[in-house]
């Protein structure tokens, strides 16, 4: 026999010991799924009113999700994983990094959310010599490190 479900008020528990606060706010996991959402649809050149538009929902409806103001439900998130042509997984990446790499992550994602990052993400890949992009990590770390 199994044991019914315990629920703690000031805290759930995400992915093993790790424990997620329910302070003000959105959630923190629909934040991240918020995020992964609004970084995948601008990855792909998606306005939030074409998206919207292959869900049969609002633009802000869409706003709302990124920003983890509004739940995705299980069916909306299958939609959306589908018209931004990627796994449901995807959108919870990373869930389970310690608070540190947690934190690390989330300051990448919103770079990569950023005009820079865009850019950066749009045209990196066209350098095709791997000793031309490295030369440019190392460069970028070299500046980083000096600001």
């Amino acid at each position: 026999m199994t044991k019914p479900l315990e629920r703690e008020l000031e805290a759930v528990a995400v992915l093993g010991d790790n424990v997620i606060g329910r302070g003000d706010g959105p959630h923190p996991v629909d934040r991240h799924v918020g995020l992964r959402i609004r970084m995948r649809r601008k990855e792909m050149g998606v306005s939030q009113e074409r998206l919207a538009e292959a869900l049969g929902i609002t633009f802000q409806q869409v706003q709302k999700y990124e920003r983890g103001a509004n739940r995705v439900s299980a069916s909306k998130l299958w939609e959306i994983a589908g018209a931004l042509r990627t796994p449901v997984a995807y959108f919870y990446d990373g869930l389970g990094d310690q608070d540190g790499a947690a934190a690390q992550r989330d300051s990448a994602q919103e770079f990569l959310l950023s005009s820079e990052g865009i850019e950066l993400m749009a045209v990196f890949p066209r350098i095709t010599e791997p000793a031309i992009r490295r030369k440019i990590v190392e460069l970028v770390r070299v500046v980083a490190e000096e600001s």
